[in-house]
């Protein structure tokens, strides 16, 4: 599968001081972090990747490089950053799709645990079902009823095969009991793109990748797809409060590194990355993308990623998904 970097952002920020004492500072460095973000421009990470950068650069008191590798589910960033050398100088800022691609694929050119150091999970974005204004459907009752009517006649779209994106899509048809045809895009940006004309008529998007071109009424919002309602769109009802009430499936971040890091040095990254997103300008922006900032410890994001490695494999298979 061919693959291309689609934007690489230098965002430095020089020799900023820590205020806080109790968060141990790197030392001073011209060398960037690099951090891989394998999905593409536009979508829900990358959104609050850029939000992000500038307090990251400042707590790691060095440039940062935010790098677009989408490709393969997710498949090709991660490798770089499972290659990559242990010393901090490359991390990965992760979804879902890291632990459900060995799931969905019958060979992985990694261990999605094994082979990563988790630093933290940061915290969860939201997804939402959206439907481009080709579809007349409003809520979850009107599409449903659609579906049903011409089961034939409507695609979903999604990010990608096999991501979570893909896998929202699919845990809402089975509830509903539905059926749609697939259409599976290289990344958030191209799928909302189509949405927007017309190409395609639903689909999962993560809030943050959207909500713009919501509020601007390109798009209809049928419904979060999280269990409860979102701060940053108060307005969008749940699909669970729609009358599918076992539905809630939500989009998480981390931030991971390449297996056989030093201790020393999860600490700094951790703890710096903490620092960064309690920054108040970082704060306000994951509000308003509705972000939960709420920043593991490495030793619970361990923990979290087999967690979630095991629920979207059982998902996984009984969406009968399985790539290549």
């Amino acid at each position: 599968m061919n693959t291309r970097i689609h934007r690489r952002t230098l965002l430095g920020f020089g020799a900023a001081t820590l205020a806080s004492v109790a968060l141990p500072a790197f030392a001073q460095s011209d060398k960037p972090v690099r951090i891989v973000l394998p999905i593409s421009a536009g979508s829900g990470v990358d959104t609050i990747a850029r939000a992000a950068a500038p307090a990251l650069g400042k707590s790691f008191n060095q440039p940062v490089v935010i790098e677009n590798l989408p490709g393969a589910g997710g498949i090709t960033g991660a490798s770089a950053v499972a290659k990559a050398a242990p010393d901090g100088l490359t991390l990965g800022l992760f979804s879902n799709n890291h632990v459900i691609n060995p799931a969905v694929y019958k060979k992985m050119p990694f261990d999605a645990v094994a082979d990563f150091t988790p630093i933290s999970v940061i915290g969860a974005t939201p997804l939402v079902l959206v439907a481009g204004k080709s579809m007349p459907a409003k809520n979850v009752k009107e599409l449903v009823a659609l579906l049903k009517a011409k089961p034939d006649d409507y695609n979903y779209a999604s990010s990608g095969n096999g991501t979570i994106i893909h896998l929202a899509g699919e845990l809402f048809l089975e509830q509903a009991a539905v059926k749609a045809r697939h259409i599976p895009y290289k990344g958030t940006g191209p799928m909302v793109t189509d949405l927007i004309a017309g190409q395609v008529q639903f689909g999962v998007v993560a809030l943050p990748a959207i909500q713009q071109h919501i509020k601007s009424g390109a798009v209809t919002a049928i419904g979060l797809c999280s269990g409860k309602r979102s701060p940053a769109a108060p307005d969008i009802p749940t699909i669970a409060e729609q009358g599918l009430p076992d539905y809630d499936v939500e989009g998480w971040f981390a931030l991971v590194g390449p297996a056989k890091m030093q201790a020393a040095d999860v600490k700094r990254i951790h703890d710096a990355t903490v620092k960064a997103f309690q920054s108040p300008d970082v704060v306000e922006a994951m509000n308003k993308q509705g972000n939960v900032i709420k920043p593991t410890s490495p030793e619970d994001a361990a923990k979290f990623f087999k967690t979630e490695a095991a629920r979207y494999a059982a998902l996984a298979k009984k969406a009968n998904v399985t790539l290549d």
